[in-house]
């Protein structure tokens, strides 16, 4: 089925290094995770004018970008250990790059600052979790590729 893709097809990393993480070395898979999904929130400036009877004409004046992830908390991969350490840092600390590959080749390249809202609970019979969010941090790069 053409102009369809699976998420697990999805490759993408975070850089251990904070925003100082610029080279492939510097990222690391955050391993684990089962779902992934990105949302836009868009400012909007809107009005009435009288010569539109009242309709209202809009435009979309500011943008950011959210990545969400949510899966397991894997003890000793770098990127998971990286993700789930980030739950107790403040500021600065929180500042990392995302990377992203999508099945078109479309890539994602946004730095952000990561909120991780769930690190090892969970029931007393699942696998403890991870989750969090990567929160657009100024203009993110986005490449169009080549569909496949």
């Amino acid at each position: 089925m053409g102009n369809v893709y699976a998420v697990k097809d999805i490759e993408f990393s975070l850089s251990v290094k904070g925003r100082d993480g610029q080279r492939p070395a510097d990222f690391a898979t955050v391993t684990g995770m089962e779902t992934f999904s990105v949302s836009f929130d868009n400012g909007m400036d809107e009005w009435r004018p009288l010569d539109q009877k009242g309709w209202a004409k809009r435009l979309v004046t500011t943008k950011s970008l959210t990545v969400s992830l949510s899966g397991k908390r894997v003890f000793g991969c770098v990127g998971n250990d990286y993700v789930a350490g980030l739950g107790f840092e403040g500021g600065a600390g929180t500042q990392t790059v995302l990377w992203a590959r999508f099945p078109s080749g479309d890539e994602l390249f946004m730095p952000c600052v990561v909120n991780v809202s769930g690190a090892g609970g969970g029931g007393a019979a699942d696998v403890a979790e991870l989750a969090f969010d990567c929160l657009s941090d100024g203009v993110p790069m986005y490449t169009r590729g080549v569909d496949v």
